[in-house]
């Protein structure tokens, strides 16, 4: 590689710009040399952006706004956070502008009965891929499985008050991966050739427990945090009102899929980034403060 001029380089824009994947991208990105734009509904969430982003307004759910921000940017990473009516036009105006587009997707397609359950986000998914898929452009679609930061959201509450963590399925296996390892790799497909038409399940290295998760946050906290079990139906009347119906059932089907069953684990993020994805240990020691401050 010799010097490349930056003006050569077009940029890439980042959907979800502010999101725990998103916004790590954009920091990847920007460390390999590459222009960014950033799609943010709100001006004041600029603030939270690195001062090199190119900022620009838009809104998945208003498909026109895309066009400004996608003229000559050379690929996009999309990430799906809007209801699914503009799903269509959205990926059409995409298209009319750049060759390439990394879609940040979920693994329902996986032959594991973890990711075999009844889920509306897949079937969004499906539907986004296809569209991709009929325009012709080059993508690249990345499969994150558990996210290791869904811990804080589940586990943070109790574990900041002291409390044990209650959850049902405590023996159902996951692979939790990274969101620094996910959008690691989101940033190599879109600034790298090589990847056009790459299909990656994105998971964490090694296998555990939701139980033993708990418990390396413990560890990584310096005390034990106790673990209960708690039935299904419990779990569905605390979540009433906060979580919609039909994610608690994909996530008790998905939990109770993988009791007795090894979690489904890959190599992609090694294969891509040739270091190995980062454990749930050292994600947990990384973000311990988290769970000891308020949210």
């Amino acid at each position: 590689m010799g010097s490349v001029n930056q003006t050569d380089i077009p940029p890439v824009l980042v959907t979800g710009a502010t999101g725990r994947v998103g916004r790590v991208v954009i920091d990847r990105l920007l460390d390999a040399g590459v222009p960014v734009r950033a799609l943010i509904r709100r001006s004041e969430a600029a603030v939270t952006l690195p001062a090199k982003v190119e900022v620009f307004l838009g809104d998945l759910t208003v498909p026109e706004t895309l066009d400004p921000a996608s003229t000559g940017a050379g690929a996009v990473f999309l990430v799906w956070t809007a209801p699914p009516q503009t799903v269509a036009p959205v990926v059409e105006r995409l298209a009319a502008h750049v060759r390439r587009v990394v879609f940040l997707s979920s693994p329902h397609q996986t032959p594991h009965p973890s990711f075999r359950q009844p889920n509306p986000m897949a079937v969004l998914h499906a539907d986004i891929e296809r569209l991709i898929a009929a325009t012709g452009l080059e993508s690249t679609i990345i499969r994150p499985g558990m996210f290791a930061s869904n811990s804080l959201a589940w586990w943070g509450p109790a574990i900041r008050a002291g409390e044990v963590v209650r959850w049902p399925y405590g023996a159902a296996e996951t692979a939790p991966v990274d969101d620094r390892d996910v959008a690691a790799v989101a940033a190599r497909t879109l600034h790298q050739d090589g990847y056009a038409g790459g299909d990656y399940v994105l998971t964490g290295p090694e296998v555990l427990t939701q139980a033993a998760q708990v418990g390396l946050i413990g560890h990584a906290l310096g005390h034990r945090v106790a673990f209960e079990e708690m039935t299904p139906d419990e779990f569905r009347s605390l979540s009433e009102g906060t979580v919609p119906g039909s994610v608690v059932d994909m996530l008790l089907a998905a939990w109770s899929a993988a009791v007795g069953q090894p979690a489904y684990v890959t190599t992609a993020v090694t294969d891509i980034l040739g270091t190995p994805p980062r454990t749930f240990r050292q994600w947990a020691a990384d973000h311990a403060t988290a769970f000891t401050e308020g949210s």
